[in-house]
């Protein structure tokens, strides 16, 4: 009977450890690098959204489950990144990284506040920055074009999410006209890089079939945005999300096409 127990607490202990390993994905390879740290610049904006979207009772249940993920995928991809890159000039911008996300994190996690959205915008631009840096880094060490366009796309991921929460942040009653100019910024960077990515000779017929759908989704967000002169924040991040679902799948399309070794130059 005690050997049954103890038997039982090992093989109870294997699967603990085992779940905890594979809760973590390996990162081997630059492109899937280049990936999830562009994942983390939309995280940050994501954060932002979701937080006011709760702060406007928006989808409040769906909403502060977004907010969890969110955050606690920010959290595991961080780990993954640090893991890929134990040393060297990379992990000292990820250890750059940690810091301002701790400043982040910590209101995220905290009850929503109207009082406290601005901090966590301004909160959420120095984790942007910060990962952003990682990324470019990430590219420049790759040297391919391929590292570009997963960069490039990727970004659109965060641009999305960077138009939901200035949107939202104005539907809340935040009128300053640097949301405002934050928001057409976005715009025309989104719109500059979907063409760029378009005109990209290594795109697929997939890829190609993908980026039309992205180019009619946004067209449709940027008419919604402007709907008869009253906010509409449900739709916007329903719109929102859908482009970022689309350019999150043309990112690991990008991932995954050959000619890794394909100079940016070439």
């Amino acid at each position: 009977m005690v050997f049954i127990k103890r038997l039982f607490s090992i093989i109870t202990f294997l699967l603990v450890l085992l779940f905890s390993i594979n809760s973590f994905a390996v990162i081997d390879n630059i492109s899937s690098a280049i990936n999830i740290a562009g994942r983390q610049r939309m995280l940050s904006q994501r954060i932002v959204a979701t937080y006011s979207q709760i702060g406007q009772q928006i989808l409040i249940k769906k909403s502060r489950k977004q907010l969890r993920d969110a955050i606690n995928l920010f959290d595991k991809q961080l780990i993954e990144l640090k893991d890929y890159r134990k040393t060297g000039k990379i992990n000292k911008q990820l250890q750059r990284v940690t810091r301002v996300w701790a400043l982040m994190k910590k209101i995220a996690v905290a009850p929503v506040e109207r009082a406290k959205a601005e901090e966590l915008r301004m909160r959420a631009e120095d984790v942007l920055h910060a990962s952003n840096r990682v990324v470019i880094m990430l590219q420049d060490e790759s040297g391919t074009k391929k590292g570009h366009l997963i960069n490039i796309s990727g970004r659109q991921r965060m641009l999305s999410q960077r138009l939901a929460n200035l949107y939202t942040l104005q539907s809340w009653g935040f009128t300053s006209s640097e949301y405002s100019d934050d928001y057409s910024s976005a715009l025309n960077e989104f719109k500059g890089a979907l063409a760029e990515l378009r005109a990209s000779k290594l795109n697929t017929k997939v890829i190609n079939k993908k980026l039309d759908m992205a180019k009619t989704e946004f067209d449709m967000f940027k008419r919604s945005s402007h709907y008869k002169d009253r906010y509409i924040p449900l739709m916007i991040k329903m719109s929102a999300d859908k482009l970022l679902t689309l350019m999150n799948n043309i990112t690991y399309l990008y991932e995954n096409l050959g000619g890794e070794n394909q100079t940016s130059g070439s």
